[in-house]
């Protein structure tokens, strides 16, 4: 075996999965996972345990799976993380764990994503690993969402012994693991609803369709309804639009809202009664993961698809894994292009995208190089839907019902990077705090904050 090459993961042919929401990654079969394990090089100080957000202890389990151990490797992954599968598919680990592995400097860093997913999957349908839960301590504490960081947070402080309810404002839990990532990447029965079955194992309670501002503020919380204190993971649902020409056409969607319906509401299933717009010629506006994700569908709802984007294709936030699979299944990628209006087809309804070619300046803020407007370059993309893929921001409702709960100029939480905020009782993490970010971030955040609030209730 050539330890610089990575063993390579079996994925469905570009063209058959284009036109389906099936799984694009098969995954690893235990003989590979084996011969991938052993790859390993068990390194004294592991640098991939440093830039993992919830410090799984990867030559650990990656040992034990090398060894053929998978329901040790298991056990040892269930100390760290109540959502292995979740992250062995969605992580990114290139930026992460696998951009420090010593075998990445020469050859191909470990594929510690897909080992997770392979021991996830294993101990899964083995029945899953046994995770020791302290007795009931007598405390209830109160987890607003149920995205990555709730799940999380909530998985954590039941472990400690208390008791852990999670509100849910839609009808069904998971946060954007339900309603945006698509079910081509993250399945939602196979995958979701079974890592949410393992968190409820532990002692959770899940309450949908409670919309925590509406239904109950956090007042209602920490007073009558006598939680000791409050998680908020409510995520970063807010979408951003351009403020262009146009935006209010029909046809205009934002990321979030399309990919909900084909996710959460099963749109893109033959014969469901949620309606969602099949475009013949779709222009998506961005270059981060959710604008990968909704081209992707749009592609499998039939249409020709764009992405348009104002740098290149090195500045794309996505990940690099997305972007391959996005142009392996046929979608035109238009880079230094972005647009300047939204032209209507005399019914109020779209029928183009105005765009203006573009150079890179100076770097910005983010170290980016500017992208600057070439003077005449103007020209027209057909397209008869838009999909704004441009970022979020956290809904307002929460903080303009909490007293004494601070945001910043974006409209996120102000916390402490423990996760505390500025109401007593209240702690918060994730992309209520941070901005849309990913789900192992979130994650990471989540663990924080159940340690601050344990610390908060015995100090």
């Amino acid at each position: 075996m050539d330890r610089m090459k990575r063993i390579p993961v079996r994925e469905q042919d570009p063209k058959v999965r284009a036109t389906n929401f099936e799984e694009v990654c098969y995954g690893y079969n235990e003989q590979e996972a084996v011969a991938e394990a052993s790859r390993c090089l068990n390194c004294k100080n592991p640098r991939c345990v440093g830039h993992c957000p919830v410090r799984v202890q990867i030559p650990r389990f990656i040992e034990r799976v090398k060894e053929g151990d998978f329901a040790g490797a298991a056990a040892i992954l269930a100390e760290d993380t109540s959502l292995p599968a979740v992250c062995g598919r969605v992580c990114p680990q290139e930026t992460q764990c696998e951009g420090q592995c010593i075998l990445g400097v020469k050859g191909e860093p470990v594929a510690i994503g897909k080992l997770e997913r392979f021991v996830a999957d294993w101990s899964h349908a083995n029945g899953g690993p046994k995770v020791e839960i302290k007795p009931f301590n007598g405390r209830r504490v109160v987890v607003v969402g149920s995205g990555p960081a709730g799940l999380t947070c909530a998985s954590d402080l039941a472990r400690m012994g208390y008791g852990v309810t999670i509100f849910e404002m839609l009808h069904k839990a998971g946060g954007v693991l339900s309603y945006g990532i698509p079910e081509f990447r993250l399945p939602k029965d196979r995958v979701v609803a079974r890592e949410i079955d393992s968190v409820r194992a532990l002692g959770v309670k899940i309450e949908t369709n409670v919309v925590i501002g509406r239904t109950l503020t956090i007042d209602d919380l920490l007073g009558k309804e006598g939680f000791s204190a409050v998680f908020v993971g409510s995520g970063a649902g807010l979408p951003k639009f351009m403020g262009i020409e146009g935006e209010n056409l029909n046809g205009v969607f934002s990321a979030n809202e399309y990919l909900t319906r084909s996710n959460l509401m099963g749109a893109f299933a033959p014969g469901s009664d949620t309606p969602i717009c099949r475009g013949r010629h779709v222009a998506v506006i961005g270059g981060g993961n959710v604008a990968m994700d909704a081209a992707r569908t749009a592609l499998r709802l039939g249409a020709e698809v764009s992405i348009v984007y104002r740098r290149t294709e090195k500045e794309l936030p996505a990940r690099a894994e997305e972007v391959h699979h996005a142009i392996e299944e046929g979608i035109t990628f238009r880079m230094l292009t972005n647009p300047v209006a939204i032209l209507d087809d005399g019914k109020g309804a779209v029928r183009a995208l105005r765009c203006i070619r573009m150079e890179l300046g100076e770097p910005d803020e983010s170290g980016r190089r500017s992208p600057v407007p070439v003077a005449g370059s103007e020209f027209e993309i057909e397209a008869d839907t838009v999909i704004m893929a441009l970022g979020t921001s956290p809904n307002p409702l929460i903080s303009s019902t909490t007293p004494g709960l601070e945001t910043d100029r974006r409209g996120c939480i102000t916390a402490s990077e423990e996760g505390a905020t500025t109401r007593e009782g209240v702690f918060s993490g994730g992309d209520a705090v941070s901005g849309a970010a990913t789900v192992i971030l979130a994650m990471g955040a989540g663990r924080k904050a159940a340690r601050a609030i344990d610390e908060y209730l015995n100090k």
